[in-house]
């Protein structure tokens, strides 16, 4: 997590909570100018730093797998690109499909 994103995450739970920086501080038991350093980016919190200063706002920090997002025009380049290459790759002609006989073969169920 970047240094913006986790300031940023900081100081919007805190806006939500109301609270001031001295009160969300002390009820996520960090000092106060460690808190005014992670919100103004100077330093990085750990993530279970981060996880108890929402917590302290009321709020929860859920960790998961992120969803990668297609961009579709990037999509259908590679897609194209693909198709490319495919119709490079060589080719033999194959006789027509030659299917065993079946007569003589196939008994009668009794």
């Amino acid at each position: 997590m970047s240094q913006s994103t986790a300031s940023r995450l900081i100081r919007e739970a805190r806006a939500y909570s109301g609270l001031r920086q001295a009160e969300l501080a002390r009820r996520a038991a960090i000092p106060r100018s460690v808190l005014n350093a992670y919100e103004r980016g100077r330093r990085q919190p750990s993530a279970a730093a981060l996880a108890r200063i929402v917590d302290a706002a009321g709020l929860r920090l859920r960790l998961g797998r992120a969803v990668r997002i297609l961009d579709d025009e990037r999509a259908a380049r590679l897609f194209g690109q693909v198709l490319d290459l495919a119709e490079q790759l060589p080719t033999r002609r194959r006789g027509s499909l030659k299917n065993p006989a079946f007569r003589g073969r196939v008994r009668a169920a009794r």
